[in-house]
């Protein structure tokens, strides 16, 4: 029996299983895909809000707050690549600047102390590539960009290490009560436990009407997205927005904390993560106004992310009125990155409420190093080349990952089974060419060891495969 079951490993479940693995309890994380951070978490904006947005009084702009403050010495502890580099919101005409004077107030009454407007000549000379069109701009230092999943992937791997169990490839089928608490059938077994944590992200609706729950509704919505080559990752500094709508935050543009440009998203209600010529063409538009230089043409990827929006129009985190016991993390959309470790904490708190006894561990894990050698100076890297050779092959040239990178990542607590998992972890695959000359050879080194033929290693989810067989026949 364990104590608390956590449904979902993206970076709401990871960041409840890195707080409750600080304590002397039996703790199990379900995730029904075959890694970590594989849904919302894995395709966002990457942005840790600064805290203007949300309405005061509610969750969100507490939790934004609280966890955009633990995030970055989370990321420190953990060596997550984050880096504060502010925000600014954009006004093009007279009803835009009404609106930056509101998210001033509202960041203000959420405690954001560093904001500041400006006019459209002093947002320029901080930005010399925004639109002449500018008029003014609300400018917030305190927001930070981050490298998503592995934020999660980081949280979730201090937990294993912290003696979390994470199972992968469980998908939830059935949530039945017992005496003292919950049997939970999944695709990859059966689990008892007291409490349950509901971070299903566009399923935790589904996964709380399995339980008998049904007070809400999850509505997906999807944004799309370019990504741009590291030529045009100095085209801004700052993540810069437009002023947000019904639909959401708007298209950004923003660096990333690899180098890149990443632009989007849009907000259109669907459960699909196709890019559509139309969606694209939108984001294009927009972020054009905003940054009028932008050459789309150094495009290196486009994808689609999904977030779950609820009915409720704040996070839902509260144990379920009709399930004692069972605890709903849902309608997590933005600034669902940034509120994560915050989430966390509440809902322990809550838990504990219920009557979960946190007795902290005296031997708790707090930190992770993993090596990166393309930040690593001639010295360093001559000095790990001697220790291992295989820190002197490149595998991506893209990105300068080698191959004692990727095995570094395979002796982790939660190692990789697709090529994807591989990219998401060392960067292999992420750079220009988008892993045409190194996925062949990622996927040779994860069949050499993981025992299995080069035909059995996905892209991404099972199924996905790149290999089918061999050809027996010759071209004539």
């Amino acid at each position: 029996m364990q104590d608390v079951i956590i449904i979902g490993c993206g970076v709401t479940g990871a960041a409840c299983a890195l707080q409750l693995s600080r304590y002397r309890l039996r703790v199990t994380v379900l995730e029904a895909g075959n890694d970590v951070a594989a849904g919302t978490t894995k395709a966002n904006s990457a942005i840790i809000h600064a805290g203007y947005d949300p309405e005061p009084g509610t969750l969100m702009a507490r939790l934004n707050m609280e966890g955009s403050r633990m995030a970055e010495g989370i990321c420190a502890a953990l060596d997550v690549p984050y880096r504060k580099n502010g925000s600014m919101v954009l006004a093009f005409c007279q009803e835009d600047r009404k609106c930056l004077r509101k998210l001033l107030d509202r960041g203000e009454k959420n405690g954001v102390t560093d904001l500041r407007l400006l006019s459209g000549e002093e947002a320029r000379r901080l930005e010399p590539e925004l639109s002449e069109k500018v008029e003014g701009a609300l400018l917030a230092p305190s927001a930070a960009i981050v490298n998503p999943w592995e934020y999660a992937l980081a949280m979730a791997e201090t937990a294993v290490k912290n003696g979390v169990t994470l199972h992968r490839l469980c998908r939830v089928t059935a949530i039945a009560r017992e005496d003292g608490g919950f049997i939970v059938s999944t695709t990859g077994g059966v689990f008892r436990g007291k409490y349950i944590i509901n971070a299903a992200g566009v399923q935790a609706g589904e996964i709380h009407r399995l339980a008998g729950g049904r007070d809400f509704t999850i509505h997906p919505v999807k944004g799309e997205y370019y990504l741009l080559d590291k030529c045009e990752g100095t085209r801004v500094s700052r993540t810069i927005f437009q002023c947000p709508g019904p639909a959401g935050k708007g298209v950004l543009v923003s660096p990333t904390v690899h180098g890149n440009l990443i632009v989007g998203p849009t907000a259109e209600p669907s459960g699909s993560t196709s890019s559509t010529a139309e969606g694209l063409q939108t984001v294009r538009e927009l972020a054009l106004r905003s940054v009028p230089g932008i050459r789309f043409r150094e495009n290196i990827r486009n994808f689609a992310g999904i977030r779950a929006n609820s009915d409720r129009g704040d996070f839902i985190l509260e144990e379920s009125p009709a399930v004692p016991g069972f605890f709903n993390a849902a309608g997590i959309c933005s600034p669902g990155l940034s509120a994560a470790p915050a989430i966390a904490r509440y809902l322990t708190e809550q838990m504990a409420e219920r009557g979960l006894p946190l007795k902290e561990k005296e031997n708790f894990t707090a930190t992770r190093r993993r090596i990166r050698f393309q930040e690593l100076d001639d010295d360093e890297r001559n000095r790990l080349i001697r220790q291992d050779s295989r820190y002197g092959r490149v595998v991506c040239r893209c990105e300068t990952v080698t191959e004692g990178e990727i095995l570094d990542c395979l002796r982790q607590s939660i190692p990789p089974v697709s090529i994807n998992g591989v990219k998401r972890r060392v960067g292999a695959g992420m750079g220009r060419c988008q892993g045409g000359f190194c996925g062949p050879r990622v996927q040779e080194i994860l069949a050499r060891e993981l025992g299995v033929s080069p035909e059995d290693i996905p892209l991404e989810e099972p199924g996905s495969y790149i290999l089918i067989g061999e050809t027996k026949e010759a071209w004539t």
